[in-house]
């Protein structure tokens, strides 16, 4: 028998447990201890956790949305086309598409919007940023204005022009803007992005949150707000920036996620971290209130979020220790993973018809548009957009998507060679 802290004795008599207080012996709490039966794990999958000792893995295996990948509805593969309609100038490195927004679908007609950069040169890169001048760009979201393109199939795409251009000096954005994501809320449009006043490098990706508004998706764009997610206080984790503003209404107020790099300037760059927060407005203009839990995502790189069930479900890409994880939370804050997915797309924009409709059961995705940027070879460096297809969705069934395993020829994996990777030598 020992007594703990608050002066409370413990006895455990075969298989019960009973607690008495110190002060007054005659009062006893007898309580059971219940033991989970010991049992074999069944030939047959059980549609519940079993009510047995388990290992940890296969505890766990329940807790996701279905004990089987197959049956998973947030697991899917993901399978790209190239789309039709754009010129990049044989590749020469001086036209750029990157970062599309989600796909809104008006009157029949798709529409996006993107980072274009159609410039004299290419890139010098990011660590040639002081060199950079009016028409030599330092990365390939510097110098650039935000596009747009309509599309009736979501494959084939027609360049309609400007959508927002960049600003005259000193205003925000006069340097670039870029990165760009849709929100429609009561009848009007709003296209929120990056506005860069240096060439990106210089200090690193150092940009706020520009939004302009229209009332036809067709333009033309009024200038709303600037720094309307404002960075954090010097010393957290945002202090730097707020990139990929990616816009949901949900709960009846729009949820604004966005991206920043973190532990990394201006002396520990390969020391980075990247994670995702989260700003809440009942206002498009502002003003935007920061979730008191930031961050709300420990991984991945561009924002990708999509209303799911009663929740919001996320994919996380490239960075951190849950990386190439699909996400889920049921209040919008709270993420846990829901399925690993591989070749996932980068900068993924889903067509989301119910990303603004305020809806209480998110039906999910089943296409988008993505990018990749490193259609060129250095120094024609270059990105393009292209199709992604999945199945993320409560209303589509193809089980081509749920294969848990995908086949490719060895030249792919060749590809990723050692090259100057210093090999390791036992002795």
């Amino acid at each position: 028998m020992k007594t703990n802290p608050i002066g409370i004795r413990v006895m455990t008599v075969l298989g019960l447990t009973v607690l008495s207080c110190c002060n007054s012996p005659e009062k006893e709490t007898i309580t059971e201890v219940k033991e989970k039966p010991s049992g074999i794990f069944p030939h047959k999958m059980p549609s519940e956790k079993p009510d047995f000792e388990m290992s940890d893995a296969m505890d766990r295996m329940f807790d996701y949305p279905a004990p089987r990948v197959q049956d998973n509805e947030l697991f899917s593969q993901f399978k790209y086309t190239r789309l039709q309609g754009f010129d990049y100038n044989n590749g020469d490195g001086t036209v750029s598409r990157r970062d599309p927004s989600r796909p809104i679908k008006v009157d029949g007609t798709y529409y996006i919007y993107y980072t274009k950069r159609d410039t004299k040169v290419p890139p010098i890169g990011a660590n040639r940023a002081a060199e950079a001048t009016d028409e030599i760009p330092s990365t390939d979201w510097d110098l650039c204005d935000i596009w747009y393109a309509t599309s009736e199939d979501g494959l084939t795409w027609e360049e309609q022009g400007v959508a927002v251009a960049r600003p005259e000096k000193p205003n925000s954005g006069w340097r670039s803007v870029a990165t760009p994501d849709i929100l429609v809320w009561k009848g009007k449009y709003y296209l929120y992005y990056q506005a860069f006043d240096e060439p990106s490098g210089l200090r690193g990706d150092w940009c706020p949150v520009s939004v302009s508004y229209a009332d036809s998706p067709q333009g033309p764009w009024k200038h709303g707000a600037d720094k309307v997610i404002p960075f954090g206080k010097k010393g957290e984790w945002d202090q730097d920036a707020t990139h990929d503003p990616m816009p949901i209404v949900y709960n009846g107020k729009i949820h604004i996620y966005y991206k920043a790099a973190y532990n990394k300037w201006p002396d520990i760059r390969d020391k980075y971290a990247v994670a995702h927060g989260l700003a809440i407005a009942e206002d498009p203009l502002g003003p935007f209130e920061k979730h008191p839990l930031n961050p709300v995502l420990n991984s991945g790189h561009e924002t990708t979020y999509f209303p799911f069930k009663e929740g919001i479900a996320a994919l996380a890409i490239k960075d951190g220790n849950e990386r190439e994880t699909m996400q889920y939370s049921e209040d919008g804050v709270n993420f846990h993973i829901a399925s690993s997915v591989s070749l996932t797309p980068t900068a993924a924009a889903p067509y989301t018809p119910d990303a603004f409709t305020n809806t209480d059961y998110g039906k999910g995705i089943t296409w988008g548009l993505c990018h990749f940027t490193n259609a060129g070879k250095h120094p024609e460096q270059y990105s393009i957009m292209a199709r992604f297809d999945c199945d993320l969705s409560l209303d589509y069934d193809e089980p081509a998507f749920k294969n848990s395993g995908v086949y490719h020829k060895p030249d792919v994996y060749f590809r990723q060679g050692i090259g100057g990777i210093k090999r390791k030598v036992d002795e």
